[in-house]
């Protein structure tokens, strides 16, 4: 007697799996410019690579005859994959069954992927579309006996979210509404990236913010682009789902496959030696003058291979991935066009997540150095940003990647010494300053009775600062050996590139769990 027949079953559910939905509910997702969660995993992962866990996952309610009446699948999507041959896992919610909203089987399968990409030590991979639990679920008959919460010798629900982001890169995508738990899996994650236009994050939807607060909202206006742009609960925005997919590759491509190997170095085809003219000449003699930050970045790291990150968030700080004799490395990088470079509580948060980023996956950090110190002023007192900065400034204290700071003009203050790792390689630009102070405040705190008294206060400050200006020397950090060395900007690459030939037995003896591990 063959099993034909539970063959037959198992094939017939796989079917009703894969059908999602149903082709009406896939139709309704494509008219809203979205793709399924299936066609999301295709897209993102190698071609014919993925392998799905829990394929007959679902509710089947069956006839007299045992036969399915009806199948309802498992509205959350997990197994592994490759991207560029690597092993990964993805998951993700199957909008098209109950919008997201994980019914009971789905529920277990999302729970389950921090779960599998741990024990496999694998990046995981999340494609977010769907909302928490709802007060409709469940057992809603009041006198029938019901099981409520989980045990109390269960572990913490959180625990291997938290566990997984000192554990495994993890990269999670908004690609349409993203509420409640979701958005909180989004924001458990090294990198993070929404769609325009058809995604929206949310801690309590429209509905739920119109009966609480009365206010009427739509899911854009409460956690669309323009709203997380420049909250910094996402790194970055994608122009589609397309878009964000690539985003994700990316990002994966610059981590190791978790703590305990090193992050993949590529043979690298840009010269080592390429000295670019530009960078002499691209910081302004004029102190107050800005220049493009991002320029130099490229001109230093390997071409094309620049991945910045959270732009519109702290703008003052330039933070991304990048390759250095194709070396993945942590770029920091102040941006002068903001705030001067000034640290802000925004800044200082992007910095610290930033090294706690490198540190937990051995990644050296590259910082271009133009530090005129924290922010100051009342929005700046009331952001906290001395306890942002500080926070930033212990992060660098205690990291222990290879660390190679470039003083390209400013270095003052508290702040600057969120720049500079232990045993940090320091190279000063001839336009490199720095002190407790810049030139002007240190002149308006040293010398305020004086101007102050002053038949004219403006022309004897701006005196007092050209004359300070003109006893400035780019060398004597060098000659005292406060510095490595001074250096001529156009040697910048050559010389980074030696460095990071230098760190790879520093680089190899690093792995594992970091002492702190990174958290959201």
């Amino acid at each position: 007697m063959s099993w034909e027949g539970e063959v037959e079953g198992i094939h017939q559910r796989r079917a009703l799996v894969a059908a999602q939905g149903g082709a009406t509910a896939v139709e309704q997702q494509h008219a809203r410019g979205k793709l399924s969660v299936r066609e999301r995993v295709e897209t993102l992962l190698d071609k014919g690579s993925f392998r799905e866990y829990g394929r007959v996952a679902g509710g089947a309610v069956l006839d007299d005859s045992g036969d399915i009446e009806s199948f309802t699948p498992a509205n959350y999507l997990v197994g592994f994959g490759k991207i560029n041959a690597r092993p990964v896992v993805v998951g993700g919610e199957d909008f098209t069954v109950k919008g997201g909203s994980p019914n009971a089987s789905g529920l277990r399968k999302s729970v389950y992927a921090e779960h599998l990409a741990v024990t496999y030590r694998t990046p995981l991979l999340r494609l977010l579309e769907g909302g928490g639990g709802s007060v409709g679920s469940g057992d809603e008959d009041p006198k029938k006996p019901r099981t409520v919460g989980e045990p109390v010798y269960s572990a913490p629900r959180f625990a291997i979210i938290a566990d997984a982001m000192s554990k495994i890169p993890i990269a999670s995508a908004a690609l349409g509404p993203v509420a409640g738990f979701p958005a909180g899996r989004l924001v458990a994650s090294h990198f993070s990236v929404m769609a325009r236009g058809t995604s929206q994050i949310m801690i309590g939807g429209p509905a739920l913010v119109k009966r609480a607060l009365g206010r009427d909202l739509s899911k854009e206006e409460l956690g669309g682009v323009a709203v997380h742009a420049k909250s910094g609960v996402v790194d970055n925005i994608a122009e589609d789902e397309y878009d964000a997919l690539v985003q994700m590759r990316q990002f994966l491509s610059y981590l190791p496959q978790n703590v305990w190997e090193t992050a993949p170095r590529i043979s690298c085809t840009d010269p080592l030696d390429r000295c670019e003219d530009a960078l002499a000449s691209i910081v302004p003699r004029n102190r107050r003058h800005p220049f493009d930050m991002f320029a130099l970045v490229n001109h230093v790291v390997d071409r094309d291979s620049f991945f910045p990150m959270t732009r519109a968030f702290g703008p003052g700080l330039i933070v991304g991935l990048a390759r250095v004799n194709g070396q993945p490395v942590g770029i920091t990088a102040n941006d002068c066009r903001y705030y001067a470079g000034a640290m802000t509580a925004e800044a200082a948060q992007k910095m610290r997540r930033m090294i706690e980023l490198c540190d937990t996956f051995h990644l050296p950090i590259v910082n271009f150095v133009d530090e005129p110190g924290f922010m100051i002023g009342p929005d700046a007192e009331s952001a906290a940003t001395i306890r942002y900065g500080m926070a930033a400034v212990a992060a660098a204290a205690q990291a222990q990647v290879p660390w190679a700071s470039i003083r390209v003009r400013k270095s003052f203050g508290v702040a600057g010494a969120a720049h500079y790792g232990p045993d940090a390689y320091i190279l000063d630009w001839p336009s490199a300053e720095s002190g407790a102070l810049p030139l002007e405040g240190g002149v308006a705190v040293a010398f305020h009775r004086q101007i102050a008294a002053a038949d004219d206060p403006d022309a004897l400050r701006a005196e007092l600062e050209a004359k300070f200006e003109r006893s400035r020397s780019p060398y004597r950090a060098a000659e005292s050996f406060a510095v490595h060395d001074v250096i001529d900007p156009r040697e910048t690459r050559p010389l980074l590139c030696d460095w990071i030939e230098l760190s790879q037995a520093r680089l190899a003896g690093l792995t594992g769990e970091t002492r702190f591990g990174m958290r959201p």
